[in-house]
């Protein structure tokens, strides 16, 4: 609306709150947020000021947050960068919100333009944790030039590796290496003395031997004219190659390390019922790996970069195929483990928020950064994951007591 002096955002009852003390109501303190972001896109940085003013020190740290950002865009638009800085600093310091990650961008530049460059590569490597994903590849390419010119050449190289979309090394190609070297000198040994203290057999397991149920992931099934080859390893680390960097990029390292163990230690349980052996294999933890995703990315709704985008559509029709395979396969493929490693791998996927990109639900947010819910409503309580982790261990303790039953 417009009133006689000419205002394009008048509005009485926000002028009403400008002229107010003491603490507002959510609703009115996001509208007058957006009105500030409005006004500061049409170039009144000076009466963006005010609304942003206004609201900052709302109980709802979001809100505070959204409107401590717009207040030091705003005064960076006047040219006072040393308090637009303290604005941002100020965001940062709560807890995390939906303004963080902007805010660390902010503050990055901003160090940049003063010459510290240290402590803006710091800015931006907080950025890089929080960035959604189309945003990743600049924030690589930045923190690629700002090594180079502090002089770590090789760290130069891995950013800008990342910035043009090249692979990580992360946990998942750790664990590929690890995997790998192990099953091979598995299959290299004559008298199989490695092979059999690692893989998965009921007797064993019932007599004490519970490391079995995770070193099972770490052998696979010989095949081919030469003792060391396995087409086994080599489908499975390949799934693996592929699958584990989405797992890791949507939930991080620590997550995905929880989610392979849990899940692998759960497939091998259900395989621990339903046979008494032996078993080898990863491909449980891979399955697992595959129902995190499915559940984590409908439960969730996580950003998704290009790569996840053109793999999760397919991993259901992945887990339908090999499960029906090793239907048909007569027994020889362990349907158990698959089973129980995909089953438990949905179950964590849906408890389990993601922790490293934004979802659909934290970016839908009104054009003051605030969401309609705030941050901590929209994530489960950490109390609710931790009972679901429990629950999971729980079912998977009363499987193996079962088994240990029939001794």
């Amino acid at each position: 609306m417009t009133d006689p002096a000419g205002d394009l955002f008048a509005d009485p009852t926000l002028d009403a709150a400008l002229r107010t003390q003491g603490p507002l109501d959510p609703d009115l303190a996001q509208r007058l947020i957006a009105r500030g972001r409005e006004r500061l896109d049409n170039g009144d940085a000076g009466s963006a000021i005010a609304d942003f003013r206004r609201a900052i020190g709302h109980a709802d740290g979001a809100i505070t947050g959204a409107a401590l950002l717009g207040y030091g865009d705003a005064l960076y638009r006047l040219d006072d960068e040393r308090q637009a800085a303290a604005a941002w600093e100020a965001v940062v310091r709560l807890r995390e919100n939906p303004s963080t990650y902007q805010a660390w961008r902010n503050l990055a530049g901003v160090r940049v333009r003063a010459g510290e460059l240290g402590s803006a590569m710091q800015a931006y490597r907080e950025a890089d944790r929080r960035a959604p994903a189309d945003d990743k590849a600049e924030i690589a390419s930045r923190l690629g030039w700002l090594a180079k010119e502090t002089g770590n050449a090789g760290a130069a190289n891995r950013y800008f590796s990342r910035a043009r979309g090249g692979v990580g090394f992360g946990l998942t190609q750790l664990l590929v290496i690890f995997t790998s070297a192990v099953s091979l000198i598995a299959l290299s040994d004559p008298e199989g003395r490695l092979f059999s203290t690692l893989y998965l057999e009921r007797i064993a397991v019932q007599h004490g031997e519970l490391y079995r149920l995770l070193t099972v992931t770490l052998v696979h099934a010989p095949g081919g004219g030469t003792p060391w080859f396995s087409l086994h390893l080599l489908f499975n680390m390949y799934a693996l190659w592929i699958i584990g960097p989405i797992v890791e990029s949507i939930w991080g390292r620590r997550m995905f390390a929880l989610f392979y163990v849990l899940t692998a230690v759960a497939a091998s349980t259900a395989s621990f019922l339903s046979s008494p052996g032996p078993a080898v294999g990863a491909s449980g933890a891979i399955f697992g790996l595959v129902g995190v995703i499915l559940a984590g990315t409908r439960a969730h709704h996580p950003v998704l970069d290009r790569r996840a985008r053109s793999i999760v559509p397919q991993l259901g029709v992945f887990a339908l195929i090999n499960l029906a395979f090793g239907f048909l396969a007569g027994g020889m493929i362990d349907n158990a483990a698959h089973i129980g490693g995909l089953v438990a791998g949905l179950w964590l996927g849906f408890i389990v928020p993601p922790g490293k990109v934004p979802t659909l639900r934290s970016a839908w947010q009104n054009p003051s950064g605030v969401s309609g819910e705030s941050g901590e409503s929209a994530q489960r309580s950490p109390l609710l994951v931790a009972a679901g982790v429990i629950l999971l261990v729980g079912v998977v303790a009363a499987g193996l007591a079962a088994g240990h039953a029939t001794l």
